[in-house]
């Protein structure tokens, strides 16, 4: 009887690649894509290809410095209606895999669940289904829980596969940090240091107990989990409902009054409100992101007395927050998100 696997689909340089489609001439070449494709402006990279990543560009690296190290990378607007187009097809195309059950991620990746007894040619049929129907390629980890399948991809990068299973998790990851696991970034990593645990190994032999003590009896656990590589082994395919909508800008000129900020909350608002309409679920809880100038970043969050729909409350309300944190620095950054009362029958 075949097996089952998980399957963890990666499109490889996935904004790179939709632009490389439409312009073949700047294949091999550095290529960033982010902001409005200027290099001068405020904004910070999406996706950089290969080459560009070579010198050190990484996604989340402000364009100018991106510039620095790579000055003569070709530099692209975000397109993002091309993007999800293009996502919308490579999903389409891993559920017409027979028998897959799709767990979308983002728009450039997705669990896949198959029944089969050789999960390496059935990944590299993936492949070369993705890339007729779309012209990209991809990456596939194999596994037998989704966190192995997820670290999984990043060893067959670019356009490979790679096998992560019980069999060879410690062969592979025990020695690496625990910052190679899915989840575990810096902060994490240096909590556990300070409770002897710095590699795979150490976080996968260590007993629940100091685990919870350090980080609660939900976290705890779950990173003991992580640890073993364990964890859910079947995707789910239950259609994503969103919790809120959010809208941020990062502009190119400081905002240097209240008025200013007053104004631009308003603009943020206005559009949150037109997303969550679209929902037909009222927002029931304003989040402030700020980022004064030059990058001290601040979130605030409050309850409405009722849920609406209402621009001026809801701008109103992000401003009080604003005007709480009794700041008079630049605003570099706002960002507002209406988080929308449940569905029903809940999440």
């Amino acid at each position: 009887m075949p097996q089952h696997w998980v399957l963890h689909v990666d499109m490889d340089q996935f904004l790179v690649a939709v632009e490389l489609l439409r312009r073949p001439e700047l294949v091999g070449l550095p290529v960033v894509v982010g902001g409005r494709g200027d290099p001068t402006e405020r904004a910070v990279v999406s996706t950089a290809s290969y080459e560009a990543r070579a010198h050190g560009v990484r996604s989340g690296l402000a364009l100018k410095l991106a510039k620095r190290r790579s000055p003569d990378a070709v530099f692209l607007p975000v397109d993002f209606p091309v993007y999800e187009e293009a996502s919308v097809r490579v999903m389409e195309t891993l559920r017409a895999t027979p028998g897959a059950v799709v767990e979308v991620l983002g728009w450039d990746e997705a669990f896949v669940g198959v029944e089969t007894d050789d999960p390496v040619a059935t990944a590299r049929q993936v492949q070369a289904a993705v890339l007729e129907a779309t012209g990209l390629h991809c990456s596939v980890g194999i596994g037998d829980t989704l966190v192995r399948a997820k670290i999984a991809t990043d060893f067959g990068k670019p356009q490979g596969v790679f096998e992560l299973t019980c069999d060879n998790w410690m062969e592979v990851m025990g020695a690496r940090p625990t910052t190679a696991l899915w989840g575990v970034g810096s902060k994490i990593s240096g909590r556990l240091e300070q409770i002897g645990i710095r590699t795979v190994a150490d976080l996968a032999g260590t007993d629940d107990e100091p685990l919870v003590a350090a980080f609660g009896p939900t976290n705890g656990p779950h990173l003991g989990r992580l640890g073993r590589g364990g964890g859910r082994s079947r995707p789910d395919d239950t259609p994503w409902v969103a919790r809120a909508h959010g809208r941020e800008t990062t502009y190119q000129a400081d905002l240097l009054t209240p008025d200013d900020v007053r104004a631009a909350l308003r603009e943020l608002a206005s559009r949150v409100v037109d997303d969550v309409r679209k929902e037909e679920r009222a927002v029931q809880r304003v989040h402030l992101k700020i980022r004064f100038a030059p990058f001290f970043t601040f979130t605030r969050i409050r309850k409405l007395p009722e849920a609406t729909y209402d621009v001026e409350v809801i701008a109103r309300t992000a401003f009080d927050l604003y005007l709480a944190l009794a700041d008079d620095r630049p605003v570099r950054l706002l960002g507002v998100r209406g988080e929308m009362v449940p569905p029903e029958g809940g999440y």
